[in-house]
């Protein structure tokens, strides 16, 4: 066995296609480090409600899910009604973010995370990109409370567009993502999945040497930097490609299988 304890998952483009379909090898290969005693969390941009989706298509039932880009850690729980017990939720006043935004995106699709739930919308989403309940609802509504994450697509936008309204209003007090998409995740300030799993190492006893993780995100850049051993896959773009350490196949090569199954040797 390698001296890897916990290996940290990105979940859509890394253990998951675009299409939600994982693979019954890399479902294996989980269940494999699972059963050798390694903590293997799901780290991903996805909500609460869709993360947990995500675990029951892995094959997780037990462990831990970082979520919301790392404004919400949960545990696994199978006696727990929902399936898991959230331990932290770090929230934000969206409102300063959003007002911004919405003066420069007047036509993009805005919505907040309504935790365990669904989402609060002002309009509807392309079918797919969204779980749980939708609720559609005035602009105002989604400035009026905290949040743990904020969603801004602009479906006819390109995510460069999105990097250079980023650079051009200047968001202060959150932290934000650009997705595969125009799609721009915000959270708050200084709360990404690399920090969220740095806590969650320490409550787990992990020493910093022991950890991996896998992804292909521009989410996934601090997930990567923190842990002893970041892998990319072989799709990802410059930028995450450069923050990690390694990079493996492609999700259609079902890249991360075999990072995992080094685990094992």
């Amino acid at each position: 066995m390698t001296r890897a304890r916990l290996l940290a998952l990105d979940v859509d483009g890394t253990a998951m296609s675009y299409g939600g379909v994982v693979s019954d090898r890399l479902r294996a290969a989980v269940a494999d480090v699972v059963a050798a005693g390694l903590h293997v969390v799901l780290a991903t941009g996805r909500s609460l409600r869709a993360a947990k989706d995500a675990a029951d298509a892995i094959g997780l039932s037990t462990g831990w899910m970082v979520c919301s880009n790392g404004a919400v850690v949960a545990r696994l729980d199978p006696d727990e009604p929902t399936g898991y017990d959230v331990t932290k939720v770090v929230t934000f006043d969206p409102a300063p973010a959003l007002k911004v935004l919405v003066s420069e995106l007047p036509g993009a699709l805005y919505a907040v995370e309504n935790l365990g739930v669904g989402y609060l919308v002002t309009a509807p989403f392309p079918d797919g990109e969204l779980s749980g309940e939708i609720q559609v609802v005035p602009f105002a509504t989604l400035c009026a409370a905290p949040a743990s994450r904020v969603v801004i697509r602009s479906p006819h936008a390109t995510p460069d567009e999105f990097h250079q309204l980023v650079d051009r209003v200047g968001l202060r007090e959150v932290s934000y993502a650009v997705g595969w998409s125009a799609w721009l995740d915000l959270t708050p300030e200084g709360i990404s999945k690399g920090s969220a799993l740095e806590e969650l190492r320490q409550k787990l006893g992990v020493e910093p040497f022991a950890t991996v993780a896998i992804g292909d995100g521009r989410n996934d850049v601090e997930m990567l930097t923190w842990a002893a051993r970041g892998v990319a896959m072989g799709h990802a773009d410059e930028p995450v490609r450069a923050a990690a350490d390694e990079v493996t196949g492609t999700i259609d090569d079902d890249g991360a299988v075999a990072v995992i199954r080094s685990l094992l040797v």
